[in-house]
């Protein structure tokens, strides 16, 4: 009886110490959590203006941001594409209280928004975007500085013939809006940054080109579709300016200024140039002779000829296309089995037309060329097997026999064989 109620006083003393130390455990007090303290913006003196894109971890702790702040504001830029384009977008950096922004805003050298997306909302890449980091003189510009800013090597040599035809200086911002590569648009963005005066001294007139240029020049009166390089460089034209001109004229309007207009639309030809030469310039309409199609050769026709009958570019071309191959038609049939053409026009073009086939190359099948036998749209699947036969069989008889071919087939290659 004693041992069982020792064991018992035992057992609730057991109990009694692991419920007290359990109570302790859990009523004990939690540690206090420590006091979070935020860096205010330390006052910053003497700001200038600055491009955030270029700034470093120390710049922009020398701006009053901490060292966490800064590593995030660097951190957003990376994901947003490694450059801020807009104060709109860096004002969306959490990192940046809007009191520090508010701060910081006017000495920022970046536009207010970033540039307009299409009306689906997608960014429009259809044009380089212009970028302008710091104030500039354009004046100091070469070609390659304003390709950095965004411009296309053609708006580049525009801008610095501006600057040229001006007299070597854009004089103020008036006059630098004035230049026609740079939009209404692309000048807002711009204008901020320029170390230009705002308007044009009233005193100020234009020497350089009137004066110089205009004195070498003797006018007299030209037919623009009549010039050659030379030509156009004795009107003060640069040789690669000559070249492109011939260029338009010769590929874009197919060798011939048909109006006064045209010659205007080619953008190497300034207004001013333009306005300079219009008194010389006199255009002779062309009288194009008509063919005479009854004495027109088929095998000789030009793609200009057949256009002129009246076939579209695409039968006209099909037919030079497959004469081409042929080396010449044998017979007016092979023309209206040319693909994508108009058989009513082609019909009657044949009528017409007389066919002489003495230019045509004719060989036999021991003698023809290998080149010519797997070229010709007639002899290309058969020529490999003419090649090997006539090896051990130099007779074309017996080639024929050998080839087996089916009669339309040996037909249509017999019109070229001797």
């Amino acid at each position: 009886m004693r041992k069982n109620y020792y064991r018992k006083l035992a057992l609730m003393v057991t109990l009694l110490t692991v419920f007290l130390a359990y109570q302790k455990y859990t009523s004990r007090e939690k540690e206090p959590f420590p006091e979070v303290t935020f860096i205010k913006d330390s006052s910053i003196r003497d700001l200038s203006d600055f491009d955030p894109n270029i700034l470093d971890k120390e710049q922009w702790l020398k701006l009053g941001f901490s060292e966490k702040q800064t590593a995030t504001i660097l951190k957003y830029k990376d994901m947003i594409g490694g450059k801020f384009t807009s104060k709109e977008q860096l004002k969306k950096c959490y990192a940046i209280s809007e009191e520090k922004f508010s701060e910081l805003a006017s000495f920022i050298l970046l536009p207010e928004v970033t540039g307009k997306k299409d009306p689906k909302g997608f960014p429009s890449y259809g044009k380089k975007e212009i970028l302008v980091s710091a104030k500039f003189n354009p004046d100091r510009f070469s070609v390659h500085d304003w390709l950095k800013m965004g411009f296309s090597e053609k708006q580049a040599e525009a801008i610095i013939k501006y600057k040229n035809y001006l007299g070597g200086s854009f004089i103020s911002k008036e006059k630098f809006k004035e230049c026609f590569i740079i939009s209404p648009e692309n000048y807002s963005k711009i204008e901020p940054y320029l170390l230009l005066p705002a308007k044009t001294p009233e005193n100020f007139r234009n020497f350089t080109k009137d004066n110089t240029v205009k004195s070498r020049i003797q006018y007299h009166i030209f037919d623009p579709n009549q010039l050659d390089l030379e030509g156009w460089k004795t009107l003060g034209f640069s040789e690669k300016q000559a070249i492109t001109i011939l260029n338009y004229r010769n590929r874009n309007l197919r060798g011939n200024f048909k109006s006064l207009d045209d010659l205007q639309k080619c953008f190497v030809i300034s207004a001013e140039k333009f306005q300079e030469m219009k008194p010389y310039i006199k255009l002779q309409e062309k009288q194009q002779e008509k063919t005479d199609f009854s004495k027109t050769d088929l095998n000789t026709i030009t793609f200009k000829q057949l256009i002129e009958f009246g076939l579209d570019e695409r039968s006209a071309g099909s037919i030079i296309g497959f004469r081409k191959k042929l080396g010449g038609f044998m017979n007016k049939q092979q023309i209206l089995s040319t693909y994508n053409i108009d058989l009513d026009l082609v019909q009657k073009l044949i009528s017409i037309a007389p066919l002489n086939t003495s230019d045509v190359p004719r060989y036999s099948l021991v003698n023809a060329p290998e080149e010519w036998l797997k070229n010709h749209p007639y002899f290309k699947y058969s020529a490999d097997k003419i090649i090997f036969y006539r090896i051990s069989n130099p007779d074309d008889k017996k080639i024929w026999k050998l080839l087996k071919l089916k009669p339309e087939y040996e037909e249509r290659m017999k019109l070229y064989v001797k």
